[in-house]
């Protein structure tokens, strides 16, 4: 799977990383160096990632709940994301594939 993350130098490698087929997709769990930028806020040590089906609707829908989300400008050859934060401040990525890694 193409990563959003591939681009980051503190990426985890590959023995770091498990891919799992859920049936709808590929599902991820990496590990990041103890000391990312990637999360942001050095006292957020983890990030949930969503799919989502249609990124610019759900972030309107968010957006009227009046939730704060940061739209990527960028498109990766593996789709589109947008972060938003819980209520603690960890970080909440919603991911649009497309390519392969679309449904």
């Amino acid at each position: 799977m193409v990563s959003r993350i591939s681009r980051h130098r503190d990426r985890p490698s590959k023995l770091q990383r498990t891919a799992l087929d859920a049936g709808s997709g590929p599902e991820v769990v990496a590990a990041f160096p103890e000391d990312t930028k990637y999360f942001g806020d050095p006292k957020n040590i983890w990030m949930i990632n969503f799919r989502v089906r249609d990124l610019d609707a759900m972030a309107a829908q968010l957006r009227s709940a009046g939730i704060y989300i940061e739209m990527d400008p960028e498109r990766y050859p593996n789709g589109r994301f947008a972060r938003l934060y819980d209520p603690e401040g960890n970080p909440i990525e919603l991911w649009q594939p497309q390519g392969r890694d679309a449904p």
